[in-house]
């Protein structure tokens, strides 16, 4: 098994900085995600470890080894690519077993690793088509099939599910994080789609134009973001910010835009007193409301629905807060229509607030 360990690793392509002095350790056995936007400088990372890109500066270990001039083939890692990069002309059962081949295992080894696979990935019945009598899933199937008969010490996978469907990305999902708990092996994973990285990973890496943005749990991300993208890039619909000043009301820490007013709980009062007088901006997240017609001044958001989004079990709704467009998500049991007037409290302990100069939480270090 394998430990990885960026150390103050940065990657030029020209004058671009693709990655900026990363240091990162990847526990053994760990699931671990690599998040962010196009050109955040994920799937460098990933290269880098795979040893399909040099690096300009630092060093990168696989337990106590440097491993920044080991060739690919020699450092025991398997990939799998979002082109799923299968062999057209191979069966399934070739494409599988292509690498055993080239490492010179016997037949029975090689039948015995892709027979495990097949069985694991319910690919069974398949081995003998071609990847063009395939489907979507299928080759994905075969793609991580011919990975885990490697019995690689790192499982390296680049947007594996980014050509899948809805449905079948989310099966694919739970597939993915049983195979991990039955393998037992580090498992390295790139990904935009926020949705893959809170449910598959142990931690979450979220980069933005090469920098690390935060390192943590996937509740640890959500719940607590560190800067204004992290909170932004993570949340279906996203969260919601308002520009306004922070100020005191007697004892009392106090949002203010416009009319609009949020009084902070007790909790956080120590936090952010030391900001009174500061421009903000505080953000609440579209599920942290709760529709109540005695919603009091101070912890409710009230106006007129611009518009409903129904979601099947839940639904969105759209209102214009001091001329700012925000979304509050709700469950089936609240109907409402396009011109209704609501009253929604917020669960005021799970307020953000960031500096807006700096983009940095006043809440959350």
């Amino acid at each position: 098994m394998a430990r990885i360990l960026f150390e103050n690793v940065t990657k030029f392509y020209g004058p671009v900085k693709a990655v900026d002095n990363l240091n990162l350790e990847i526990k053994d056995k760990e699931f671990l995600v690599l998040l962010g936007p196009s050109g955040c400088g994920k799937t460098t990372t990933l290269n880098m470890i795979a040893g399909l890109e040099e690096l300009s500066k630092g060093d990168i270990y696989f337990d106590e080894q440097i491993v920044n001039f080991m060739p690919p083939h020699i450092r025991d890692v398997a990939m799998v690519f979002q082109s799923y990069a299968l062999y057209p002309h191979k069966n399934v059962f070739e494409n599988i077993a292509f690498g055993l081949k080239m490492r010179k295992y016997d037949k029975a080894e090689i039948g015995r690793r892709v027979n495990d696979a097949a069985e694991r990935l319910h690919i069974e019945p398949l081995l003998d088509r071609l990847p063009s009598q395939l489907s979507g899933g299928q080759r994905q199937r075969v793609a991580l099939g011919r990975a885990m008969v490697r019995q690689p010490s790192v499982f390296l996978m680049d947007e594996p599910l980014s050509n899948l469907d809805a449905a079948l990305r989310i099966s694919m999902r739970a597939e993915i994080k049983q195979l991990h708990h039955s393998m037992q092996t580090t498992f390295v994973y790139v990904t935009h789609d926020q949705a893959e990285a809170l449910t598959l990973a142990d931690r979450i890496v979220v980069m933005k134009d090469g920098v690390v943005q935060q390192i943590g749990t996937p509740d640890e991300i959500y719940e607590k973001p560190t800067n204004l993208f992290v909170a932004s890039f993570l949340g279906s619909p996203p969260i919601n910010l308002l520009e306004g000043e922070l100020t005191t009301d007697g004892d009392k820490i106090v949002f203010k835009k416009g009319s609009f007013f949020m009084t902070f709980p007790a909790e956080m009062k120590d936090k952010l007193a030391q900001h009174a007088g500061k421009t903000v901006i505080l953000g609440i997240r579209p599920e942290d409301v709760n529709e109540r017609g005695d919603a009091q001044p101070g912890s409710a958001v009230s106006g007129t629905v611009n518009t409903v989004l129904p979601m099947g079990s839940e639904q969105y709704l759209s209102m214009t807060l001091e001329g700012i467009e925000v979304f509050f998500r709700l469950g089936k049991e609240h109907r409402h229509k396009d011109g209704d007037s609501v009253s929604l409290e917020i669960n005021r302990n799970r307020l953000h607030v960031f500096d807006k100069e700096t983009g940095l939480s006043l809440l959350w270090d």
